[in-house]
């Protein structure tokens, strides 16, 4: 379960980062073009009650690298999240990348049985089997915030399609 564990994982947040950058890019490329200040894209939201699309590709960030860490047993990273522009959030992205690529298959030994216990300590929190983190919580919040981030971006007019949310695989 070892390999599966990691390319279950890694090369799974990888890829889709890749296609979060580009469509990122497509976006400010769309902004200069047809003269739209930057920030309202990166501040839109599908509703008033959701996340900015900026606080949606942190929040993916955030996952990949929360997730990876944990399955391999290694500290999760604190990041401050304070990304406002494209490039910026470019960056996040780049790092983030950074980060996930220093993992190797051997780190995520035993890591389908390893307990993940996330908020420990206050009442949010959760005690999950690798597994179960991974497929049940991890990846679908990452999915989650990445397509939620698509969306935003082709809400507002940025000529993007599935093949750019996919990214290179």
């Amino acid at each position: 379960m070892t390999d599966a564990m990691y390319t279950s994982s890694i090369p799974v947040f990888r890829q889709m980062l890749g296609g979060l950058a580009a469509i990122l890019a497509k976006a400010e490329a769309h902004a200069t073009e047809k003269n739209i200040e930057p920030a309202a894209l990166t501040q839109a939201r599908l509703f008033p009650d959701m996340f900015p699309l900026r606080r949606q590709v942190q929040i993916a960030c955030d996952f990949a690298r929360g997730v990876s860490a944990r399955l391999a047993g290694a500290e999760v990273p604190k990041y401050d999240d304070e990304e406002q522009t494209f490039a910026e959030l470019r960056d996040l992205i780049a790092r983030t990348l950074g980060f996930i690529d220093g993992f190797i298959p051997a780190q995520f030994d035993g890591s389908a049985q390893r307990e993940i216990v996330i908020r420990p300590g206050t009442p949010k929190e959760r005690r999950f089997d690798g597994q179960s983190y991974l497929l049940s919580y991890g990846l679908p919040q990452f999915f989650f915030h990445v397509t939620t981030a698509y969306a935003l971006l082709r809400h507002n007019g940025i000529e993007i399609g599935k093949r750019d949310y996919m990214g290179q695989y």
